[in-house]
């Protein structure tokens, strides 16, 4: 089977399992890049492809200077690909098993400081429709640490009286993520705005945050939107502003605040604790210390 033929009918069965675009995204670039290497060996089938040839791909991409994480994304994309082609018996044997993730050093996620979520929250102050979804839409982001595309794709029936009902989470696992007061009254204000909106606008779906021409959102207008904002907030620098930081920053507070692993892990949609206890790393030495001394055994007694 040509290599090209085997990508194209494993992005068409990603479409198929309703993956977000971006990982669909990211799938096509990986595995275009590796078919590209491949045709400069004439390797065109995938039967022919070997562990070394992956393995000196991604040499090629180290001493190109692309970072440890890059190319573990690569081979991350490569393994999917080629554990499709075994469950569909397109190949006997797997090659990717045969390579190793290279050193990744642990990186601490910088967060947002409470200070910057409030100046956050209070950019945007109109009482218009763009404004009222765009501090909505932060602040849902901050108060459930839901993914960016699962708030993207939510619906109004989604959201119940103290909780929001996930139904678009990784691996289409539905979930339940509870919402604060503050977020339900901005939520209401926000239906209340979006519903005499768009009775004077058409809209062609029914997502509950919807672009003024009443269209489905993307990921990129999102991050725009928030990155708006925290530069004109004077958000600092050294943090990398984006949805994906809002949810590192609400899994930190809710461990600074006690919030134990597992119930983290059930409302971030984890399929492993393992993922959850990546966010522990990010704590400081002083958190540590302070929740050492609001649970010492003795100040307890």
């Amino acid at each position: 089977m040509l290599f090209v033929n085997a990508m194209e009918e494993f992005l068409y069965d990603c479409e198929c399992r309703h993956l977000t675009k971006g990982t669909i995204r990211n799938y096509r670039a990986a595995l275009s890049f590796l078919n590209l290497y491949l045709g400069t060996k004439d390797k065109l089938t995938v039967e022919e492809v070997t562990a070394k040839d992956i393995r000196n791909f991604l040499r090629e991409k180290q001493t190109a200077g692309c970072k440890p994480a890059y190319v573990n994304d690569l081979l991350k994309a490569y393994k999917v690909l080629f554990s499709y082609l075994e469950e569909e018996s397109y190949i006997s044997t797997n090659v990717t098993n045969k390579v190793k993730n290279v050193h990744q050093p642990k990186t601490v996620i910088e967060t947002f400081s409470e200070e910057e979520i409030k100046a956050l929250l209070g950019f945007y102050k109109g009482n218009d429709f763009l404004s009222v979804r765009n501090k909505t839409m932060i602040a849902l982001l901050f108060d459930t640490g839901m993914r960016c595309n699962e708030m993207i794709l939510m619906k109004q029936e989604d959201v119940a009286e103290k909780y929001i009902i996930v139904k678009h989470g990784k691996g289409n696992k539905e979930r339940v993520v509870p919402k604060s007061p503050y977020l339900s009254k901005q939520l209401m204000k926000y239906l209340r705005v979006r519903q005499g909106y768009f009775a004077q606008h058409p809209k062609r779906y029914d997502n509950l945050f919807l672009s003024k021409t009443g269209k489905q959102l993307t990921d990129e207008a999102v991050a725009r939107m928030l990155k708006q904002a925290a530069q004109a907030v004077g958000v600092s620098n050294t943090i990398r502003v984006s949805p994906h930081t809002c949810r590192h920053t609400f899994a930190q507070i809710q461990l600074k605040n006690g919030l134990d692993l597992y119930s983290l892990s059930r409302i971030m949609g984890h399929t492993n604790i393992s993922i959850t206890q990546r966010y522990l790393q990010g704590l400081k030495d002083m958190d540590i210390v302070q929740r050492g001394e609001m649970y010492s055994p003795l100040m307890n007694l």
